[in-house]
């Protein structure tokens, strides 16, 4: 039984509910026996039932808001990149360290078998109970964190070995520590270098792809998103506690969420994201051994592409991916261009 349930599935818990009380009622020979009396036929009530909790999860997750999706990326039981590499690679061997200053728990990386191949795993890892949580710091990397990830890249640029990063953190580190540290050269150095890297690199959103905290180490050939994962340069509740729009109040976060269009469907939209990858019914956390075959077969299926470019050409396809992001028009532009094709003499002014 799942715990941490969402407002907007408990309609779908309370059928697995009864599913697993019927089961339960089935399993026991006397009142198996007394239902046989009775003429009651628990095989077709529970497939009846089934069907129904099927029909109620669709109906539940084709209706999503943005901010249920804020919350389903940010689902306790949803699967971390330790829980990832665990079901799609093989003989991981984690790698500690930044050879500068620590080894930041809130990302973590190491060498692995992915289908055949050796490449290199990096990703943020939060933790699944308040002791991991605070450990790993929640997920948001420390200098440390980024400067370790970068280590790692260069080693695996070095041995000529594919990267997959596996993005999942709220944000980078903010506090005054992390600043004294150098949080925001950390992450710009880490933007400039991946742009070097002479390996294909797949960056996949797994859950929150919080701002800068995402950014460095998601530099990729192709960036990949889970259906139900966010990617934002603020949360939420940050943005709404900032704005005036939304009159600084925290509690209008799922007005924000809607604002800042921050799904995985946006983000491809937008060219920030390359594909949407489907989660299993219910979300990666209902089946995250189902959503990790899913990402296994997406990666392998653009690791496959990358890897017939030359060096040369990942670098400079990934300088002009990133270089079409955040395309503008100027409006007085399109209004003169207007003009001339209705065949004004003079244009109109904005």
């Amino acid at each position: 039984m799942l715990q941490n349930l969402l407002e907007f599935e408990k309609p779908i818990a309370e059928l697995d509910a009864l599913i697993e009380e019927l089961k339960r009622t089935a399993a026991d020979p006397d009142r198996l026996a007394e239902a046989k009396a009775s003429n009651i036929d628990f095989e077709k009530e529970i497939a009846g039932i089934e069907a129904r909790r099927e029909q109620v999860m669709r109906d539940v997750f084709a209706n999503l808001t943005p901010w249920n999706r804020v919350q389903m990326a940010r689902h306790p039981q949803r699967p971390y990149t330790l829980d990832y590499i665990r079901l799609i690679t093989e003989n991981f061997v984690e790698l500690h360290g930044d050879r500068i200053n620590a080894d930041d728990p809130a990302i973590v990386g190491g060498t692995a078998r992915f289908m055949g191949r050796p490449v290199m795993v990096i990703g943020h890892q939060k933790g699944r109970d308040l002791k991991e949580r605070q450990m790993r710091n929640f997920g948001s990397a420390r200098p440390a964190g980024f400067r370790k990830a970068l280590r790692l890249m260069q080693m695996a640029d070095r041995f000529k070995k594919p990267i997959l990063c596996f993005v999942d953190t709220p944000a980078a580190e903010a506090n005054l520590m992390a600043e004294e540290e150098g949080i925001s050269r950390a992450i710009a150095w880490n933007l400039e270098q991946m742009f070097h890297l002479r390996v294909p690199v797949v960056a996949a959103v797994i859950g929150e792809g919080g701002s800068g905290g995402a950014l460095g180490i998601a530099v990729g050939d192709r960036v990949l998103m889970l259906e139900h994962a966010i990617y934002s340069v603020i949360p939420p509740e940050s943005c709404a506690a900032i704005l005036s729009e939304f009159g600084r109040d925290r509690s209008r976060a799922p007005e924000a969420a809607a604002a800042l269009k921050i799904t995985a469907q946006h983000a491809c939209q937008f060219g920030a994201a390359d594909e949407v990858l489907p989660e299993p019914p219910g979300g990666a956390h209902r089946n995250p051994a189902a959503a990790a075959s899913l990402l296994q077969t997406a990666l392998h299926k653009h690791l496959s592409e990358l890897e017939t470019l030359s060096p040369d050409q990942l670098r400079e396809a990934r300088y002009q991916r990133y270089r079409r992001l955040g395309q503008w028009l100027d409006p007085q532009a399109m209004v003169e261009n207007a003009s001339r094709k209705a065949g004004k003499t003079k244009p109109e002014t904005i």
